[in-house]
């Protein structure tokens, strides 16, 4: 071999060697603790969904009386309109009506000499009667007008004041559609919590048993505890000098950040089959709890269901790593338990879970919250490790 080839690769071990794993000491004594911690914050999630539920159910029943009340207010617009259609109406015949008597008392007050042939009078007393009735009917007419008149004014204004009634009764109801759909957004922030806080309690009282089981003590560094244990054991996990990467082709899509977890890898076949970074042992094969809610809706997207994962185990400089293979359009024939090598494809690159397209997430932490890995979710995002430092990561390549 060429003694420059060696000394590169016998430095790029040295680093790798020295790399900090970022292992903070968890003991049982304090997964204990954390569980109570979650129960605590699941009775309190439960209490605000519960309260949640029962505002929205208030707010519904304001809804309902909101849309009667402008049911009502729409069919009272409607007769009162029909109501002075009916009146202009009326007005109208008698308008025409008292024409006609109008017309009959002027007849009847000229100096016609045929008016009492024209108008059947039998006597002059006949007559003064006829016109004293022609005098009631007028201003009797006259009144009618005059109340149907008064009645179009009010009802136009009733009218009025049911359509602004109308418009606040429509905002009303709109405010409190808005205030619905935030609560019940509220809710659905509750329950979309990654993992659930239902799936940390089950995963630490687990890491308790198992912990417990192992014979580690209460204020023991549970991965030390483990560690012995296993090296102490026949079937230790065989140490692991040197990483690859998990693709035979492909090229950079994003990069490790404090708000990304992990190295983004994508390449043009788009099922492109993927390989541990490492020999190591499958410790986790399962689907995220992405459902669409808040943490992928502030990215921008939402998922198209839950994540296919793939978790690996690795023995490497006196401790645990554990790589995780995000996103996978399927499994490979793999299981939980079984050991893997480098070149063991354990599954292939996809788009499930939250996800824009195919691509793979590749993960790397000191610690798992899964099948005993030793910490909580919230301390394994506390010791996460930059692939990158571990991967070399081009912006494109063709061989691991």
């Amino acid at each position: 071999m060429n003694k420059k080839i060696i000394i590169i690769s016998s430095i790029i071990l040295l680093v790798f060697a020295t790399l900090p794993l970022n292992t903070q000491a968890k003991t049982v004594a304090q997964f204990e603790e954390e569980v109570k911690r979650y129960t605590a914050q699941l009775e309190e999630t439960n209490a605000s969904l519960a309260k949640n539920e029962a505002e929205v159910a208030e707010i519904e029943k304001k809804i309902t009386s909101y849309e009667k009340q402008i049911e009502d207010a729409k069919n009272r617009i409607e007769t009162l309109q029909k109501e002075i259609e009916e009146s202009n109406q009326k007005i109208e015949e008698k308008s025409a009506e008292s024409k006609k008597i109008i017309e009959y008392y002027q007849i009847a007050n000229g100096e016609n000499a045929y008016l009492e042939y024209a108008f059947g009078a039998t006597s002059i007393t006949d007559m003064i009667y006829r016109m004293s009735v022609v005098e009631q009917l007028t201003e009797y007419n006259d009144k009618i007008m005059d109340e149907l008149e008064q009645l179009i004014e009010q009802n136009k204004k009733d009218q009025k004041e049911l359509e602004e009634k109308q418009k606040s009764l429509v905002k009303l109801s709109e405010d409190a559609e808005k205030e619905k759909k935030k609560i019940q957004a509220d809710s659905a922030s509750l329950r979309d919590t990654v993992p659930s806080i239902k799936t940390q309690i089950a995963e630490a009282q687990a890491m308790v048993k198992y912990y417990k089981g192992l014979g580690c003590g209460a204020n023991e560094d549970i991965q030390d505890c483990q560690y012995r244990v296993s090296q102490g054991s026949s079937e230790s996990l065989p140490s692991v000098g040197f990483f690859v990467r998990p693709m035979q082709k492909g090229y950079f899509v994003r990069g490790f950040s404090s708000s990304h977890n992990g190295y983004d890898l994508s390449s043009s076949n788009k099922t492109e089959p993927v390989y541990p970074i490492a020999d190591g042992l499958v410790h986790a094969i399962y689907t995220d709890d992405c459902t669409g809610g808040r943490w992928c809706q502030n990215m921008g997207f939402s998922c198209n269901g839950n994540a296919k994962i793939v978790v690996v185990k690795h023995n490497y400089n006196g401790g645990y790593i554990y790589s995780s293979y995000v996103h996978l359009s399927s499994y490979a024939n793999v299981r939980v338990g079984q050991f893997v090598t480098k070149d063991t494809i354990i599954g292939y690159m996809g788009t499930t879970g939250c996800s824009t397209g195919p691509h793979l997430h590749l993960e790397v932490a000191s610690c798992f919250w899964k099948n005993n890995g030793g910490c909580t979710y919230n301390s394994y995002l506390n010791r996460l490790i930059n692939p990158s430092k571990l991967v070399t990561l081009p912006s494109k390549w063709n061989n691991r």
